[in-house]
């Protein structure tokens, strides 16, 4: 298991757009399951309306948990995201 908190930086958060390149970028990873936790919540991110659900704003810290098979890259791949701001 490794995780890795990072920040929210693009101004709109977590919407549609975001959501859906976290979730499609955990689908090269079938067998690493990923969580975001945030705001006392676990949010798998793999479930578009979860991540949505969640209310993530611009400048929430968000800890991002990757357990199982290829957890180090898919940890890497969902940071990337965050730390782009999302192409935003």
């Amino acid at each position: 298991m490794v995780s890795k908190t990072v920040k929210v930086v693009n101004a709109q958060g977590m919407h549609m757009r975001p959501a859906g390149m976290i979730v499609a970028e955990m689908k090269k990873f079938p067998g690493c399951n990923t969580l975001l936790k945030v705001n006392g919540k676990d949010v798998k991110a793999t479930a578009v309306m979860q991540i949505m659900a969640a209310g993530i704003k611009c400048g929430s810290e968000v800890e991002i948990v990757c357990d199982g098979e290829g957890e180090n890259e898919a940890l890497e791949a969902v940071a990337g995201l965050f730390e782009s701001g999302f192409g935003e």
